[in-house]
């Protein structure tokens, strides 16, 4: 075995919070040829591309934050938007990561051939690496329902994650469609326009934690400042809470069963402390396990319920007009402008990309039956890729830079295997890929995601494409790689 560490050049797909800290890893592991693929004109992903008023972390701030760095200066403990944009503009431009990025440039393709990655741009440019890591993210192909009809509102509509700013809303009759984190955060917001009146339009209520967003303070601020340990302090104590919940949602045992019991509770209480109508409140109470769907961290939503310029419609949508909406109880609803706060294609990953690995296979060819992939990240007859915050990842209610940076580090260990030639590619055995989903198969009949609801956890087969395991077993799978899995 030669002991020469050869250098590899490396294309990540995506300027996201992923593809960040993907070129500040690998720049610290040695590794300078480095290339930034971003479809637009911006860093930042999701953050960039959601604007709608109230956006904000449903994750604490001081969990949003990359281990190597901390920010003791966000202004709330569920940072808004923007102020989470502008953490990752800095860190982008503190690493000087811009040298190393193009804009404005789409992937339509990538081939493994001749050992080597092929990629080639919407701007007809050519690029060849050793590994590509595919940094694009779950939450960037929004979903429209299919109503019939929608096509002819006369009125403007869009998506949150497609905000037109120069839309006035004030005075406007807005329809909201979804009742997921998305409507949740805008509606207090829009309300609080004057003569403003909104109707959500509520397929299935959410499970919600009233978490108020607390300030914090200059005092505080300075106070985190002068005392950095603080911060792994808080991390610690929310990643212990955190944990203790995703595990409560994977287990079946007396214990876990009376946590979720517990939560319930509390969630329901929530919701009559707040609720003054009765009826409302039963409309709100939602009839599924709780976690089944993804769990809503907010405050303001149920208050703003209560005035009486909000109306909630658990009715279903039968089709839309020219001058509103129409549901399956009777009613219409007149409205000037629909808000479709209807979330994302969580499965698309790379897609509409074309994915080509060895012997010419295709991505659809090899996910016709099953997304899948070897510890979320690795799929067989595609060596040298990488898929971040891939099928099966823990996306439960937690932190997706933690994700992400732990499933980095596992991904960096093997291109050091591949760099000292103990591997000849990272490309993981279809034995070790049909054991992986074996064990998957096993453990999901003890999760909350197979009680039975319509969640954007599950796949086209209503299973489930979230980890079914506690976060402590993930983070100990993902220390080390076994090397034996891979050909």
């Amino acid at each position: 075995m030669s002991t020469n560490t050869k250098i590899p050049s490396v294309v990540i797909i995506g300027a996201g919070m992923t593809g960040i800290m993907l070129a500040i890893k690998l720049r610290k592991q040695g590794i300078t040829q480095v290339t930034i693929i971003e479809k637009k004109a911006m860093i930042g992903g999701t953050w960039r591309d959601n604007t709608y008023p109230g956006v904000a972390c449903d994750v604490p701030s001081h969990m949003y934050c990359y281990s190597f760095a901390p920010n003791p200066n966000w202004s709330h403990l569920f940072a808004p938007g923007k102020e989470i944009l502008d953490y990752f503009k800095h860190i982008f431009k503190g690493y000087d990561l811009e040298k190393y990025t193009h804009f404005n440039e789409t992937v339509i393709q990538c081939i493994f051939k001749y050992d080597k990655w092929h990629i080639t741009t919407s701007k007809k440019n050519n690029f060849t690496a050793d590994f590509i890591f595919c940094s694009t993210g779950i939450l960037h192909h929004p979903k429209f329902p299919d109503i019939p009809n929608k096509e002819n509102f006369a009125g403007k509509s869009m998506h949150t994650s497609q905000w037109d700013h120069s839309i006035s809303l004030s005075g406007k009759r807005i329809g909201i469609i979804g009742t997921g984190s998305s409507a949740v955060q805008l509606a207090p917001e829009l309300i609080k326009l004057p003569h403003t009146q909104i109707t959500v339009f509520q397929r299935t209520p959410a499970w919600m934690f009233g978490i108020k967003n607390k300030t914090y303070s200059e005092k505080k601020k300075h106070h985190i400042r002068s005392h950095p340990n603080q911060i792994k302090w808080i991390n610690k104590a929310l990643l212990y809470l955190f944990a203790k919940l995703t595990t409560a949602l994977t287990k079946n045992t007396f214990i876990h069963q009376k946590i979720i019991q517990f939560l319930t509770y509390q969630s329901t209480a929530f919701i009559k402390k707040t609720i003054h109508n009765k009826q409302l409140q039963k409309k709100l109470i939602p009839n599924y396990k709780l976690g089944c769907k993804r769990i809503v961290i907010n405050s303001t939503f149920y208050k703003a319920l209560n005035d009486a310029n909000v109306t909630l419609e658990d009715a279903a949508i039968e089709s839309i007009a020219s001058k509103g909406i129409h549901t399956q109880n009777g009613k219409f609803h007149p409205l000037d402008i629909i808000i479709y706060a209807t979330g994302f294609h969580p499965l698309s990953y790379m897609r509409p990309m074309h994915l080509i690995g060895r012997n010419n296979v295709t991505i659809e060819e090899v996910w016709k039956k099953k997304i899948q992939a070897y510890h979320s990240l690795c799929i067989p007859q595609f060596p040298n890729f990488f898929l971040m915050l891939g099928p099966h990842s823990p996306i439960a209610n937690y932190s997706m830079i933690d994700i992400s940076e732990k499933q980095a580090d596992w991904a960096l260990q093997l291109i050091k295997a591949w760099q000292r030639n103990i591997l000849h590619k990272v490309e993981v055995k279809p034995e070790a890929m049909e054991e992986w989903s074996t064990m998957l198969n096993e453990k999901k009949t003890n999760t909350v995601w197979v009680s039975g609801c319509q969640s954007w956890y599950l796949d086209k087969n209503n299973e489930p494409v979230t980890w079914p395991d506690s976060w402590t077993k993930w983070v100990k799978l993902m220390r080390t790689p076994n090397l034996k899995d891979f050909l």
